[in-house]
């Protein structure tokens, strides 16, 4: 039982904390902007870094008060996605609808903010 309760908090930590290809900022690299959504269990804060050209290069998830076996796995699930694709026009996450709308939420925030400062 220990060992599978210290598993679950190691995921849980890995969710909570999730990164995926952000690099050091350059002078061709964009700029990086904080998003905010709503998620199933409070606010999802992302970092996200946005190229010269309005593409996604890169998403943070900062902090999220989600579930780790769903809403948790589901921004996860989402990150790769929007960096895969390049675009939130995504389906939200079977089971984790409102997770994934408040994480769909936070990019596109981000990617306002970007655009607001002349990105």
């Amino acid at each position: 039982m220990k060992g599978i309760c210290l598993f679950l908090l190691v995921l849980a930590g890995g969710v909570m904390f999730g990164c995926a290809g952000l690099r050091s900022p350059s002078a061709d690299a964009g700029g990086f902007y904080e998003g905010f959504g709503e998620g199933y269990r409070g606010p999802i804060h992302l970092l996200v870094q946005i190229g010269p050209g309005g593409d996604i290069q890169g998403i943070e998830i900062l902090e999220h008060g989600e579930d780790p076996l769903v809403g948790g796995y589901a921004l996860e699930e989402l990150l790769e996605a929007v960096l895969s694709t390049g675009s939130v026009d995504i389906d939200a996450i079977s089971g984790a609808t409102e997770s994934s709308l408040g994480f769909l939420g936070a990019v596109e925030d981000a990617a306002t903010r970007a655009t607001a400062r002349g990105l």
